[in-house]
């Protein structure tokens, strides 16, 4: 395990707590002390680090590999700020981007012509994990004479029976 500030702060601010709460229980200092040395670490790696884990919005991130993209749809959320910090599809072309990312799922609509824009192409990525989540990413690419000139992220909605 590696120890960080993050984590011997929170260390502390459970110890504390677990202090204040076991002197409330005896007042005996030197039982206080180790009771809250022995419950300190159960409370945060069983309770208040899962709870934390439940609520934010962390995910894992990794580098763009094509073989992973198309073998793990559920998981490209972790590769799309790669994609977008690095640049890597602007200025591919169409079945360059067929080579790297598959098919796309679908086209974007577009209200001027009123039907799906062939200039739009749309891939999902997946939820990204936490508690509460019901939002889809997504991603756009938006082709220019055949060339990626612009990429979009976006969430959807998504109701579950």
């Amino acid at each position: 395990m590696i120890l960080d500030p993050f984590l011997i702060i929170l260390m502390i601010l459970v110890f504390i707590i677990t202090w204040l709460f076991v002197q409330t229980i005896d007042k005996r200092k030197w039982l206080t002390l180790l009771i809250s040395l022995i419950i300190t670490p159960i409370v945060y790696f069983y309770l208040f680090y899962p709870m934390l884990n439940i609520f934010s919005s962390y995910h894992h991130k990794k580098y763009f590999d094509t073989e992973a993209w198309k073998d793990k749809p559920n998981l490209r959320y972790e590769m799309v700020d790669n994609i977008i910090t690095d640049n890597i599809l602007i200025g591919k072309s169409r079945d360059d981007i067929k080579t790297l990312l598959g098919q796309s799922k679908w086209h974007s609509w577009d209200s001027v012509a009123q039907v799906n824009s062939n200039n739009k192409w749309n891939y999902n990525l997946g939820f990204k994990p936490g508690a509460f989540n019901n939002t889809q990413e997504c991603l756009e690419l938006k082709f220019v004479n055949d060339t990626v000139k612009s990429i979009k992220t976006y969430q959807l909605e998504k109701t579950f029976e």
